[in-house]
């Protein structure tokens, strides 16, 4: 997320941790792997780079689910709005990839985005702005 100022916190995988993503080693199912991996496409990640990492559904969690959860991030106003734009790629097993906001008075998480995958095998990029007068994960 970032502000009014354009500070951006950029997450990538090529270290075991993202900062924003903290749940990131204890969420089964998830596998940090690059396009050389051997585990068949994508074969490299939105850029094209072949060595740089990317997390991807192991195959035994293709019948469930799985997911990934930020850090709290502070309410949003004018002054601090809340980006996220993510890279994804959805393959030929079908599933849905969807974010989900969790306010914290809130137990329940309301799904705010999601895609099926009607345009397969190819990255994809989506940018999502999210509004929250208290403290959220995504």
């Amino acid at each position: 997320c970032f502000n009014s100022d354009s500070s951006c916190e950029k997450c990538d995988f090529e270290s075991d941790e993202c900062k924003t993503l903290h749940e990131l080693n204890l969420q089964p199912g998830w596998i940090r792997r690059n396009g050389r991996s051997g585990m068949g496409p994508p074969y490299s990640d939105h850029s094209g780079n072949e060595s740089a990492y990317f997390l991807s559904l192991s195959s035994e969690m293709r019948s469930s689910s799985a997911a990934l959860r930020t850090n709290v991030f502070l309410p949003t106003d004018e002054e601090h709005i809340c980006q996220m734009t993510f890279h994804y790629w959805i393959g030929q097993m079908s599933g849905t990839l969807m974010v989900g906001l969790q306010k914290h008075s809130e137990d329940t998480v309301i799904n705010i985005w999601q895609d099926s995958g009607e345009l397969q095998n190819q990255w994809k990029a989506n940018t999502i702005t999210i509004n929250s007068t208290e403290k959220y994960e995504v």
